[in-house]
């Protein structure tokens, strides 16, 4: 009868003792909002280097359209003349 009333004891000891804290529990709510936190400015981040890299990409678009439609001012070709 001792033996079981001590595991019944040991049992519920173990049990109270791997219940979390309010000081824990406090402490991780602290740390999912730290890690929320560096989430939603890691995304800003990202979505900023995206609108940067998009402004950059039509720049550049603009600037070889317009490079496009003006003619080319290298050296014109050679004329070629009839034979003789």
């Amino acid at each position: 009868m001792k033996k079981v009333l001590f595991l019944a004891l040991a049992a519920a000891s173990f049990t109270f003792a791997s219940c979390d804290s309010k000081t824990e529990n406090a402490q991780e709510a602290t740390a999912d909002k730290v890690e929320e936190a560096g989430e939603a400015k890691a995304d800003a981040m990202e979505e900023q280097a995206d609108a940067v890299r998009d402004s950059a990409d039509a720049t550049a678009d603009k600037i070889e359209d317009a490079a496009d439609a003006n003619p080319s001012q290298a050296t014109p070709a050679p004329a070629t003349t009839p034979a003789q």
